[in-house]
């Protein structure tokens, strides 16, 4: 979190202003595809059925300051001013709110946390005030089900995500098509209207195999000239219809709207409210954008523009009381059309945006393990983040046309948007209340506050639209409930799988006691076991050993796991350390991903880990060397002290330009695993001669050295293979109703249907072993 890049109009990156405008102007496509077409749908909403427009306009006018008053308070002043400073490490969205609590305060309930993740560079954390210890704090890390509740919490706020990714889709293409009603005869629009969205959607479906930096180009202008053409037909109502509706900005006529509808007035507030989806779009897409961009782009662009198309359409509205109310209605004849097409242009940009972003939460989710595994192809190589999943994306195809053909008008689908929004919403301002806190180590007063403030204004969206559950509003409140099921039994058997793994984990002792003494044999080649334990030996090696008498002559116990920061640095990524003596030719690989990193390619993945095992290596030998010289310690003693618990970072490769006899240099960290403290820094060379000390114990260190390096080589030239567990869950005997058909029916069933862990890491089938293991938890 940067809190000086909280600064409004401050540039702490040091970025100049054609950068930001030029990022400002692209945010347009990604960002606001959303926010921006929501006058297509908004006073349709609202005059669906609560409310009617009377002769008074006391109706228009009272809906337009409520809409005028939302966006200036929810969007501009909580998104743009408060919230989007609360990022982590640049990245922002309901998971960015959670790492920076979870960094802040124990509350995490991440299985195989180490001290050392600390150590990272993007682990940054500002120091609390002196005397200052927060009763919050204290109150969250005391209690366990607060833990619990909190990522309760999180998992409802991304499962109303997940549920905006499909319902925004359909309502933004259906309002843009139903344009066609104003220019056809109401007997061919109603087989027209539906027959042309779901073409459109299933189009939108199908090619996000693509990626969007193919067309991303095209997003930003099309959302602009949308953004232009709305204000445009803004200024043009205003002058023409009513050039006194400015007045209706009053607060006064909100008061006088809720005065004359009461209870009616009260519900139709689930409509209004949609003038406000898509601004979680500014803080989740944060990542990809800057402070400054995306809050100039708002503040004098997009923000102006909405208030302008709401003021039009109220303008319009105020002449003309027994039309249907549409936004195409106050839309010229003569400009009609190329309207249509730019709003529909402009509903699948917006479209796009959000099912991009579910992609991106999902991601997360699964990186967290809260999701069960799914495959992620990473559609770009230049732009970070871009991903598609196949099996999501199908699915909220299905699903997306389904709510299409079964709604069929706005209204149903305007409810259940507006609730899936508000929702979001309000999980952002519970989260952000709490970073004020914990993480600005602000007075509670102020986060209270906060919370009182926008809390209020969103609960009163909230339960206007929860009012509407007959009439749409049941569907994400069905699907967030099935999809957080779904994530907090995988998120429970996974933590459960991680305790078994602990208890039963094997002792360093029996390793070392396997041998041919005991018929145990060592084959050529590299063997990776894949474990969640960061400590000990998994049990399912052993289960591996007892059914197959033999292992690799290099033996690499990897660990890939996820860090609660947003990215790690590459040359952080990688914890490698001894399992054992020298001679035993064992060490441990602990791979660290942040939740929005790009896990590596198979191919790399084995190279790279070669590499930093032959860095390790010589680190670790030339350690023993200078021990030996000054400790007089025997080399073995040395190897062993790393093989206890020291880890060290290996980082990345450079050529040294300081001497032409160097031949590489990189940069090493050691880190003891308990305390989590770093040591020293070191930077080491390998001479190109390897260069002889006329001490014979160094020559015999330098020769060992050699003969690791090369049982390394010849290892990989032998072959890699991946030795993964394979597990079947079961409750134990005794065990509770439920918990019995969460694990033996629910965790199984999920475990059976989803992706296999050797195709979240790519595993190439030739090279993969499985252990078949069974869980009593």
């Amino acid at each position: 979190m940067d809190l000086e890049f909280g600064n409004c109009w401050g540039n702490s990156r040091k970025d100049s202003w054609k950068t930001i405008l030029l990022l400002a102007y692209q945010s347009l496509g990604v960002v606001y595809g959303d926010l921006s077409i929501s006058p297509l749908y908004v006073y349709t909403s609202t005059f669906a059925e609560d409310i009617e427009h009377s002769e008074t306009n006391e109706e228009i006018f009272g809906t337009l300051s409520f809409v005028f008053w939302t966006l200036t308070l929810v969007p501009l002043f909580k998104y743009v001013f408060v919230v989007l400073r609360a990022d982590d490490n640049g990245e922002g969205g309901t998971f960015a709110l959670y790492s920076l609590i979870c960094r802040h305060a124990k509350v995490s309930l991440l299985p195989n946390r180490q001290h050392s993740d600390e150590a990272l560079s993007t682990y940054k954390m500002e120091e609390p005030p002196a005397k200052m210890n927060s009763m919050v704090k204290l109150l969250l890390e005391k209690y366990k089900a607060l833990h619990t509740a909190l990522l309760i919490v999180v998992l409802l706020g991304t499962c109303m995500v997940i549920g905006d990714g499909l319902l925004t889709p359909a309502i933004s293409v259906f309002s843009a098509v139903s344009g066609l009603e104003v220019s056809m005869s109401r007997k061919h629009h109603q087989y027209a209207v539906i027959p042309i969205t779901c073409f459109i959607l299933v189009c939108l479906f199908a090619l996000q195999h693509y990626g969007t930096h193919r067309v991303g180009f095209l997003f930003a202008p099309i959302v602009l000239a949308w953004l232009l053409c709305i204000s445009t037909l803004g200024l043009y109502n205003i002058f023409k219809w009513n050039p006194h509706i400015y007045k209706a900005l009053s607060p006064y006529y909100m008061f006088k709207f809720l005065k004359k509808t009461r209870i009616s007035g009260w519900m139709s507030l689930g409509g209004i409210l949609l003038c406000i989806t898509g601004s979680e779009a500014m803080f989740a897409d944060l990542g990809h954008f800057s402070y400054m961009a995306i809050q100039i782009a708002f503040t004098f662009l997009v923000y102006p523009a909405l208030i302008l198309a709401y003021m039009g359409q109220a303008a319009y509205l105020s002449n003309h009381h027994h039309l249907q109310i549409s936004f195409y209605a106050s839309v010229p004849e003569s400009v009609r059309w190329p309207v249509i097409i730019l709003a529909i242009l402009a509903s699948v940009v917006g479209s796009q945006a959000i099912i991009s972003g579910t992609f991106s939460i999902i991601n997360q989710s699964q990186s967290l393990g809260c999701f069960p595994r799914v495959k992620v192809v990473h559609t770009s190589d230049k732009i970070h983040g871009q991903v598609y999943i196949p099996e999501i994306n199908w699915i909220l195809m299905i699903l997306c046309i389904a709510v299409t053909i079964g709604f069929r008008d706005t209204k149903h689908m305007g409810n259940a948007s507006g609730l899936a929004v508000m929702t979001v919403m309000l999980v952002t301002t519970c989260l952000t209340s709490l970073v004020i806190i914990l993480c600005w180590h602000k007075p509670p007063i102020i986060a209270l506050c906060f919370l009182l403030f926008f809390g209020s204004i969103e609960l009163l969206y909230f339960s206007a639209s929860l009012m509407k559950f007959c009439e749409g509003a049941w569907f994400p409140i069905l699907l967030a409930l099935f999809l957080m099921i779904i994530m907090f039994l995988w998120h429970y058997a996974s933590i459960k799988k991680y305790e078994y793994d602990l208890h039963n984990k094997v002792s360093l002792d029996w390793l070392l006691a396997l041998g041919p003494s005991l018929g145990i044999a060592r084959v050529p080649g590299i063997g990776l076991v894949f474990t969640d334990l960061t400590t000990g030996i998994p049990a399912n090696f052993s289960r591996f050993v007892t059914n197959l008498p033999a292992y690799h002559r290099i033996l690499v116990f990897v660990c890939v796991k996820s860090v609660p920061v947003p990215h790690v640095p590459v040359a952080e990524r990688y914890l490698v350390g001894r399992v054992g003596p020298p001679e035993h030719r064992s060490y441990r690989c602990i791979v660290r991903y942040g939740y929005r990193d790009v896990h590596q390619d198979i191919d790399s993945f084995e190279s790279e880990l070669v590499e930093k095992l032959s860095d390790f290596i010589q680190y670790d030998w030339y350690r023993a060397r200078a021990s030996n010289v000054s400790n007089n310690e025997d080399d073995g003693s040395c190897s062993n002290e790393s093989s206890g618990h020291r880890l060290t970072v290996i980082g990345t490769m450079g050529l040294c330009e300081d001497s032409v006899q160097l031949a590489s240099v990189s940069d090493v960290v050691e880190i003891d695993a308990p305390s989590g403290t770093r040591e020293r820094r070191v930077r080491f060379a390998i001479d190109g001669d390897n260069e002889h000390d006329n001490d014979s114990e160094s020559v015999t260190v330098h020769h060992q050295m050699q003969q690791e390096l090369e049982d390394l080589y010849a290892g990989q030239e032998s072959g890699i293979a991946f030795i993964l567990g394979h597990s079947h869950v079961r409750a134990k005997p005794g065990s509770s109703v439920f918990k019995k058909l969460a694990l033996n029916y629910g965790y199984n069933f999920l475990r059976r249907n989803c992706r296999g862990p050797d195709v979240a890491l790519k595993v190439p089938p030739v090279s993969l072993l499985e252990v078949g293991m069974v869980y009593v938890l």
